[in-house]
């Protein structure tokens, strides 16, 4: 027979393990550039993927519901028909977008379903 003592132990070694399993499967996708994505986005077609970047000035048409997020070199336009918005979605706006990467006549575009501005400095005029 085993005793409490052990059956303590491998049933809080079994619980550990499972922890530890839920925690690297569910691990999430690490936030990616514009220009990460844009080197090699064939990579990243019809994946959930995480992306930062910022809002080029005046790119935001509402009617398409579209923006255009740049990074150093590249730029990639973002649809968020569907997408929850943060308040704060402006002209040169850094913004986390989550979604998922498409391409379709010939363009790559996020299908963005979580839109998450940055706070305003204190400091901007």
């Amino acid at each position: 027979m085993i005793s409490r003592k052990n059956r303590l132990l491998i049933i809080g070694g079994i619980i550990t393990l499972g922890l530890v399993g839920v925690i690297l499967l569910e691990a999430p996708e690490p936030t990616r550039t514009v220009d990460e994505i844009m080197k090699s986005p064939e990579k990243f077609i019809d994946k959930e993927i995480s992306l930062r970047g910022e809002v080029l000035d005046g790119s935001i048409d509402n009617t398409s519901m579209t923006f255009l997020l740049h990074g150093s070199n590249y730029n990639i336009s973002v649809e968020f028909i569907d997408a929850s918005v943060s308040n704060g979605l402006d002209d040169n706006r850094t913004v986390y977008a989550q979604g998922i990467l498409r391409y379709s006549n010939g363009e790559y575009f996020l299908e963005a379903d979580l839109i998450k501005t940055s706070c305003p400095s204190k400091y901007e005029e």
